[in-house]
């Protein structure tokens, strides 16, 4: 049976840009950004639909707050009058595609016919310029720090727990040890996954750093890539100091045609699928794997009739190597092929929510040179936020949108009974898992780890520097530390603190 053409959503055109400026003054900010990218979105496109969209759809961005909601303002500058001009709760790495299946879903549902989605960060112009006016040096002007002091309880804060590059270690460490892998194993399989993202960068011209790493270069610590939070290295992390916009425009077909778009540069959206954990990592069942990853891959598959084997493209988010790691098993990607279109997080780019448009860019213009489909999947927040969806050059055979792409009951179905805190405790208990965090210079500033009581309660502790014992027992790799036993105990500072027995 047929389709209706005014109702199968494809994109037709996309856009990106990197903005180095000579000096902070001269840098864009993320609205001039977003500008900048679409403006490109629809020079690709062939020109003229700016004008004549329906819906603009905005990543939130965190570099300018005081920008506000700027989906309005964008539409106007770029001299639209849409129905829909939103933007994003948060901004969260799943947000570019959860918009881009909103985009499909309502032209196909016929509520409009040509749609935008775009962000952009200028973190690096803004901490530039903060650093100028206050006379300092960039790094001390984190937003990502200064954000989480805001959301996060004092308790997960006192132990460190703040931004997501002190919480992603603590899934990389129990996955290692529930994958049945030693220490060394687990850092060859993140040095090959990211020295392949490294290579995929260095030939993409949208990516912020083209120089390809050895998969030794990543995972050993140096001057020039100091250990942050164990077993976490500077090149195995998200870059955020970044200026980068990208979007893209989604038109239902019968629009695409009319307005002349070669039938080779279309690209076909299929169906997308979503599920989230809980914000609060402390919440959560477990740190080897997420249901809501889980039901959200296989759920994409299904929904669109595809294999991992069907796929010549696929991004799968990598703000840091657990995400891949836990998606690749998932989704069955072997680790030795790139598992990246634009770069990956710390070599393409981390412009925290927006990361994901970047990879649409790259995938629409990879796949109108090769192949016939590919796989995008997005994780935001601290592993709390999961949305998949299937691209390609032909129609999907699935059948047409709308959707319900909402498969949350069935995460939580999926879910393990979650611990009760026990904020207090002290005495026997076992790791459930854990991380060591680090000053600039390289030495380690302590560990914290997340264990479990006899009764299966939930507490933090941690491990402090001058435990020297303590701190080696969780980076040497001689034993394994989830899962072994040992005993917590108050702290003269009121820190409950570990040890082994």
């Amino acid at each position: 049976m047929s389709q209706n053409a005014d109702r199968i959503a494809v994109i037709v055109g996309v856009g990106q840009v990197n903005d180095r400026p000579a000096h902070p003054s001269e840098g864009l900010d993320s609205l001039g950004l977003m500008e900048a990218a679409l403006r490109a979105a629809d020079a690709d496109a062939g020109g003229g639909w700016l004008p004549s969209l329906d819906s603009v759809a905005v990543i939130n961005q965190i570099s300018f707050p005081d920008l506000g909601d700027v989906s309005r303002p964008l539409a106007e500058r770029l001299g639209a009058h849409p129905k829909l001009a939103y933007i994003t709760p948060g901004p969260n790495g799943d947000s570019p595609i959860l918009l881009l299946n909103e985009a499909a879903n309502r032209i196909a549902a016929g509520e409009i016919k040509i749609a935008a989605v775009v962000g952009g960060e200028a973190l690096r112009t803004a901490a530039q310029r903060a650093a100028e006016a206050a006379g300092n040096d960039p790094s001390a002007h984190n937003v990502q720090r200064a954000r989480a002091a805001k959301r996060w309880s004092a308790y997960r804060l006192r132990y460190g727990l703040g931004a997501p590059v002190d919480v992603y270690p603590l899934y990389e460490n129990a996955g290692r040890a529930a994958y049945g892998q030693s220490l060394a194993e687990a850092q060859a399989e993140s040095g090959q996954i990211w020295s392949l993202f490294s290579k995929v960068a260095a030939e993409n011209p949208g990516a912020w750093i083209k120089k390809p790493a050895t998969p030794d270069e990543i995972i050993e610590p140096s001057p020039q890539n100091r250990p942050i939070a164990f077993p976490y290295n500077k090149l195995m992390v998200a870059n955020s100091s970044v200026n980068q916009g990208a979007g893209f425009l989604v038109a239902s077909l019968a629009e695409a045609r009319a307005r002349g778009v070669p039938e080779g540069r279309l690209i076909y959206v299929g169906r997308g699928a979503a599920a989230h954990e809980d914000a609060d990592i402390l919440n959560r069942d477990r740190y080897d794997r997420t249901p809501a990853m889980e039901v959200t891959i296989r759920r994409a598959l299904e929904l669109n009739q595809v294999t991992a084997d069907n796929f010549d493209l696929v991004e799968l988010y990598s703000c840091f190597p657990c995400v891949p790691k836990m998606a690749r098993r998932v989704l069955g990607w072997p680790a030795d092929r790139p598992a990246t279109v634009f770069g990956g997080l710390t070599f393409g780019g981390g412009p925290i929510g927006n990361y994901m448009s970047h990879a649409v860019v790259s995938m629409v213009l990879q796949l109108r040179e090769r192949g016939k489909k590919g796989f995008l999947y997005a994780n935001g927040g601290h592993a709390t936020h999961n949305h998949a969806i299937v691209l390609g050059r032909e129609p999907f055979p699935a059948g047409t949108l709308p959707h319900d792409f909402d498969f949350q009951a069935e995460a939580d179905a999926a879910r393990e009974p979650i611990p009760p805190l026990a904020e207090d405790y002290t005495g026997p208990a076992r790791i459930e898992t854990y991380t060591v965090f680090y000053a600039r210079d390289g030495e380690p500033t302590f560990g914290t780890v997340v264990a479990r009581t006899p009764q299966g309660a939930r507490f933090l502790a941690k491990v402090p520097a001058s435990d020297h014992a303590g701190i080696a027992f969780l980076t040497s790799g001689e034993i394994e530390p989830v899962g072994t036993p040992g005993e917590a105990f108050a702290g003269p500072d009121g820190d409950i603190l570990w040890r082994r027995p």
